[in-house]
């Protein structure tokens, strides 16, 4: 049986929509959630340790905390990290590698949920993490790295339990 304590969560267009303006994201006028996410992170919150992570171009860990906050999303979650403070970025293994150091985590005790195949499951499931691919879009394309996929973030809790 899998024993999976920690999960580690996209940013952008998994939690929150990316919604491709200027600048970082805390500082928009507008911020949106992803549909459902907000339900499923509080559920999820009662299980697990959340943890975020995101190799955003425009913000370090502190602007993705604001943007968060913005969203009413930030007390779900209980690490935060970010590619400018890790020092690595996705899709290298070594960005999951260094948050399981942080973490005192083993690879198997943590999943990885994020939209983007390469970078958040392709790169997680080589550091050794469980991995849930968000294809909210549907794209077609084999997934042989993802351990499942979702298309609504509502689905994700019945996932990670089966798992």
């Amino acid at each position: 049986m899998v024993t999976i304590e920690y999960l580690i969560f996209d940013w952008g267009n998994t939690v929150m929509r990316d919604l491709a303006l200027p600048g970082p994201m805390k500082e928009w006028e507008k911020v949106e959630n992803i549909q459902g996410i907000e339900n499923t992170l509080k559920e999820l919150s009662m299980g697990y340790t959340l943890v975020i992570a995101t190799s955003a171009d425009h913000s370090n860990t502190e602007d993705m905390r604001e943007a968060l906050k913005k969203g009413g999303v930030e007390q779900y979650f209980k690490y935060f990290f970010s590619s400018k403070e890790l020092g690595a970025a996705k899709p290298q293994p070594d960005f999951f590698q260094r948050i399981l150091k942080q973490l005192n985590c083993k690879p198997s005790m943590a999943l990885s949920v994020g939209d983007r195949y390469l970078n958040d499951i392709v790169a997680a499931k080589r550091a050794g993490l469980f991995t849930v691919w968000f294809n909210e879009k549907n794209k077609s394309c084999d997934h042989p790295d993802a351990d499942a996929v979702i298309h609504h973030m509502s689905e994700l809790p019945a996932v990670i339990h089966s798992l």
